[in-house]
């Protein structure tokens, strides 16, 4: 009853949306958005490095296929993601554009509107990413170049940036990573995990002392159920109850409530520090469940609509891709569709307490600080 409950509620909630965001038309809910994290909201800055693999870029066809023009700008999409999506319901026309990208001399005016920090095969420690991708813009390089940037501007800094909202959502490619380790290999996960939280907890404090006070904090999904993974799960026999990779959504399902801990405690440590974290472990089991929720209306949730089933496949010009890109939770091999996207995006935004706490993201970006 009380999942059913929560179904409804989130209905009624999202029913509302339509008419917040025609509120917020002719002016953002915020001054700026600031986003930094991995490849579910990098809008292009893995374009920019020299020598990242192709492997973790997407400026190149089908990516972008439902992107306007259908231009593969870097995101790992058929179009829009989820930073993308979450400024769209902010009242910005889309993500703001990538650090990388931006000339030297014009980052501090664009600082005024928002930056887009993340990459593609990032994670919360410093080394993932580098083992697939070469080279990332990791997540210390991201939060430094924002702290430097916030140091350059000038008067009015500390309003604007307190205004703003902090979009963050990596964790993924760290418990990828982790579950690719050997099994004859020594582990324990609940370090490991800890040490994740600690460096969280670190870039969370050197935003705050930059001036930010306003975090949109997603946790990761159920990373085990990306068709990469059940293609792992089913070649190690770890499958679980949905045919997914067994170890990896068990790593998720810990991590969530040691964020949860964590950020309880440091906002009650950092005066002004609000947040809005996202469990996006119980998004997918709602799904996965098979509960419909409003703009759902997915059929196919254990293959790729770029780069055919199994797993395995390559999302390039020559792939195979579904004639329904809507009925599909995943894009390719690790990514969610611009439809899967939408519905995460307006379930963190108009959530009423069935899985975004303590507030959602409208409730955080109409905050006074």
């Amino acid at each position: 009853m009380a999942r059913r409950s929560g179904a409804f509620a989130l209905v009624a909630a999202l029913c509302l949306l339509e008419l917040a965001r025609r509120g917020l038309a002719d002016e953002p809910a915020v001054p700026a958005m600031f986003v930094f994290g991995d490849s579910t909201v990098d809008v292009g800055n893995n374009n920019f490095l020299a020598n990242c693999k192709l492997v973790c870029r997407a400026n190149y066809p089908r990516y972008g296929v439902d992107y306007p023009f259908q231009s593969p700008t870097g995101r790992f999409s058929n179009g829009y993601n989820l930073a993308d999506q979450i400024a769209q319901n902010l009242g910005f026309d889309k993500s703001p554009p990538p650090y990388l990208s931006l000339p030297d001399v014009t980052i501090i005016s664009q600082m005024s509107k928002g930056i887009n920090f993340a990459s593609g095969g990032s994670g919360l420690l410093d080394s993932t990413g580098g083992a697939v991708c070469t080279e990332v813009f990791n997540m210390s390089a991201q939060v430094q170049s924002f702290t430097s940037a916030v140091q350059k501007m000038g008067n009015g800094t500390a309003d604007l940036i307190s205004k703003s909202l902090i979009f963050i959502n990596t964790g993924s490619n760290d418990l990828f990573e982790y579950t690719d380790i050997p099994s004859n290999t020594t582990r324990n996960d609940t370090e490991f995990l800890q040490s994740l939280v600690v460096f969280y907890k670190s870039h969370l404090k050197e935003l705050y002392g930059a001036g930010a006070r306003k975090f949109s904090v997603v946790s990761p999904s159920l990373v085990g159920c990306c068709p990469s993974q059940r293609a792992i799960a089913r070649a190690k026999n770890d499958l679980d109850g949905y045919g997914c990779y067994r170890a990896a959504n068990g790593l998720s399902r810990q991590l969530y409530p040691m964020l949860d801990s964590m950020l309880r405690g440091l906002a009650a440590d950092l005066g002004g520090m609000r947040y809005s974290l996202a469990d996006s472990v119980r998004m997918a089991e709602l799904i996965f469940n098979g509960t419909v929720l409003p703009g759902a209306n997915f059929t196919v949730l254990d293959k790729p609509c770029c780069g055919g089933g199994g797993g395995t496949g390559v999302c390039n010009r020559t792939a195979a891709l579904c004639e329904d890109r809507r009925a599909y939770l995943f894009w390719d091999n690790n990514h969610p569709t611009e439809a899967a996207s939408r519905v995460a995006a307006l379930e963190l935004f108009a959530d009423p307490g069935v899985f975004v706490h303590p507030i959602n993201v409208r409730e955080l970006a109409e905050l006074r600080t």
